[in-house]
């Protein structure tokens, strides 16, 4: 395959986490990465799906596509489930008749909130909302399907492409003098670049023909509440916006929020020898991004 050492199709290639795949490419020049999204590929289709793992003679599989409009998702649920759980399905089938290592990115939405403690990968999950659940029983079909597989969940990820809260908040408060944030739900932002080196990090250390299994938890260290993630944004862009906690019956929403839901990352780090930075950290250097792209605009 011309110096070629694996092929990945990496699908839902136009949203921040593909995207952000998309930027780290130059770090793995042995490997021919295949980009996808709608509407060329839908992975509903099996038949789109199939084509494209024919046509890319994938190694790996590497699932960014994803329904995550989490409050929507409570009045169309059949959209949700469609995408995260049937969708799944159709990429597990897929893989494993091509023989391809399928990693899945999964959700902190898959737990309750009810924790005092960070979550394990071996805590049950307990869903409240239709979000949590179509994406826990995206991984349920994974399991049952793929005979290789990595499902890595992951929490409150950001990055400057596409809706997040970081861009959110970078728009509102540049607009504003006071915002309202709650401080009542605690868990851990996960930049979207990080997040893809530790995929990307993971595949590198799969052995050819070794079959994996394995469930893994991944954001960045450390832990906040949405009030310090938007008070450290305002801090680190220098903005005069003032931002009020607020508790989050101040700010009803159609879905239930997960009131904890820091995520444990020891499995992660252990089994593949992973170096996990500290939010603020790199929340503080995406800043220093999002001020270069500003200056040679």
């Amino acid at each position: 395959m011309n110096g070629i050492k694996m092929n990945i199709l990496v699908t839902g290639g136009n949203g921040q986490l593909g995207t952000s795949i998309r930027e780290r490419t130059g770090s793995h020049p042995d490997w021919r990465f295949s980009f996808y999204d709608l509407p060329e590929l839908d992975i509903t289709s099996e038949a789109q799906v199939e084509a494209a793992v024919r046509s890319t003679e994938c190694g790996a599989i590497i699932n960014c596509a994803a329904y995550t409009e989490v409050d929507r998702a409570e009045s169309e649920p059949e959209i949700a489930y469609r995408v995260n759980r049937d969708g799944a399905a159709v990429l597990a089938r897929c893989a494993k008749a091509a023989g391809a290592l399928l990693a899945h990115v999964s959700t902190d939405y898959v737990f309750n909130g009810s924790a005092c403690r960070p979550y394990t990968e071996t805590d049950l999950p307990d869903p409240p909302g239709v979000y949590g659940r179509s994406k826990l029983e995206g991984e349920l079909r994974i399991r049952e399907i793929a005979p290789s597989y990595l499902i890595i969940r992951t929490s409150w990820l950001y990055s400057l492409h596409g809706r997040n809260f970081l861009n959110t908040m970078l728009r509102l408060g540049a607009e504003r003098e006071r915002l309202d944030v709650v401080f009542d739900q605690v868990g851990t932002p996960t930049r979207a670049s990080d997040l893809a080196g530790a995929i990307l990090s993971m595949i590198s250390g799969v052995k050819p023909g070794v079959k994996y299994a394995g469930i893994y938890h991944y954001s960045n260290e450390g832990v906040c509440s949405w009030y310090d993630f938007a008070t450290a944004i305002m801090r680190l862009k220098s903005f005069p916006c003032m931002v009020r906690p607020i508790e989050s019956s101040g700010y009803p929403t159609p879905a239930p929020r997960p009131a904890y839901s820091v995520l444990n990352k020891e499995a992660i780090k252990t089994d593949w020898g992973l170096d996990i930075p500290h939010w603020y950290d790199t929340l503080a250097d995406q800043l220093t991004t999002h001020q270069a792209n500003q200056s040679s605009s």
